[in-house]
């Protein structure tokens, strides 16, 4: 009995995702610092954030935090790094395949896919290989009562060519996008670590793709003055349309 609770215990936390904040919360611009980078091994190794008041884009891949700057930078985020948003989770891979001929972030959906067995469950995604070409933008810290609209007006990108690297991110049900950013949300990390920032666009001719299926969902809520001031009421999905997927 022991020994299955364990199994169950251990399994469960290869189907969860933790999350920190609400995407609505990042709409209405709640960017203070909620956590630390140092708390993040605790709920996963492996995940997509940014840092306090936007100070760039965030990768955590294989335990190490990256913090992919809007000056072009990336280093490994300092551990006392505030955090306002996060999704870990501890990556298992269950299904892997390849993708042949990618010309776009579009068709890197279309392709993606049919290999999702449902639209109601959140996936942990891995993707590896040579690209082509990759953009990606990384944002500038914003003063506050910014807005994610007003920082993804400064934003600042980055095409990258012939590069090797890891895509790290989710997919989102619809369901879930009070909480979260619907449909894929992916960024990116050189395999040399100079290079990183959330994707816009890619090419590629071959992408070793592994899927982690996630059916739970650990939502920590800031007790911060910012977040629990905030008017989270309204329906985020039209800005995060615009913030997250334009070029500028």
């Amino acid at each position: 009995m022991i020994r299955k609770a364990l199994g169950d215990f251990l399994d469960l936390e290869h189907h969860t995702i933790w999350q920190l904040s609400t995407s609505t919360a990042v709409v209405e611009g709640v960017f203070g610092e909620a956590l630390k980078v140092s708390d993040l091994p605790q709920h996963g190794d492996f995940g997509i954030g940014t840092f306090e008041h936007l100070d760039g884009e965030g990768i955590l891949l294989d335990g190490l935090c990256w913090q992919a700057r809007a000056d072009g930078s990336l280093i490994q985020a300092p551990l006392d790094e505030g955090i306002p948003f996060w999704i870990a989770s501890r990556f298992q891979s269950e299904k892997q395949f390849t993708l042949e001929d990618v010309q776009s972030l579009e068709q890197l959906g279309e392709l993606l896919d049919p290999f999702r067995p449902s639209a109601n469950l959140f996936v942990a995604i891995r993707i590896t290989g040579t690209f082509n070409q990759v953009l990606v933008r990384s944002v500038s810290p914003v003063e506050e009562g910014a807005t994610l609209l007003d920082a993804a007006k400064a934003q600042t990108t980055f095409r990258h060519q012939a590069i090797q690297g890891t895509l790290v991110g989710f997919w989102s049900p619809t369901h879930a996008s009070s909480l979260n950013i619907p449909g894929y949300h992916l960024h990116f990390l050189s395999d040399d670590r100079q290079h990183g920032g959330h994707l816009l666009d890619l090419r590629a001719d071959s992408l070793q793709v592994d899927f982690d299926l996630e059916s739970n969902l650990r939502l920590a809520l800031p007790e911060t003055r910012e977040f629990l001031m905030a008017d989270l009421s309204g329906d985020p999905r039209s800005a995060l349309e615009q913030a997250e997927t334009k070029a500028g």
